[in-house]
């Protein structure tokens, strides 16, 4: 093996290591904003790195190109749905969003 082809491995096994790490707490995490909050290395963390695998892999390909493209996308919108589903699992616990939660200026509904 190649030393190009160690660091593909290596760059994946990390990611791998991050996702399997973050399934395990959030399998072991007690309330929805703990598991929530071990998503998020998941999402921002290990798609970098299998895009990395990638681009060393096939170099500035279309290939390369789609998969750090994919990474941007992942990199707006993770925190997006991340906020959202925080906002859902509050409205639910709480039965409605008051504002003043989590610096929300929303009107009560």
């Amino acid at each position: 093996m190649t030393a190009h082809g160690v660091a593909v491995a290596a760059l994946l096994a990390m990611a791998a290591v991050v996702v399997v790490l973050c399934a395990a707490g959030v399998a072991t995490a007690p309330t929805v904003y703990d598991r929530i909050h071990l998503v998020g290395p998941a999402a921002m963390v290990a798609p970098p790195l299998v895009a990395a695998a990638v681009v060393t892999q096939e170099g500035l390909s279309p290939l390369g190109i789609k998969a750090m493209l994919v990474v941007v996308v992942l990199w707006i919108t993770g925190p997006v749905l991340t906020h959202a589903t925080a906002r859902v699992a509050a409205i639910r616990e709480r039965g409605h969003w008051v504002a003043g939660d989590a610096g929300d200026t929303e009107p009560t509904r």
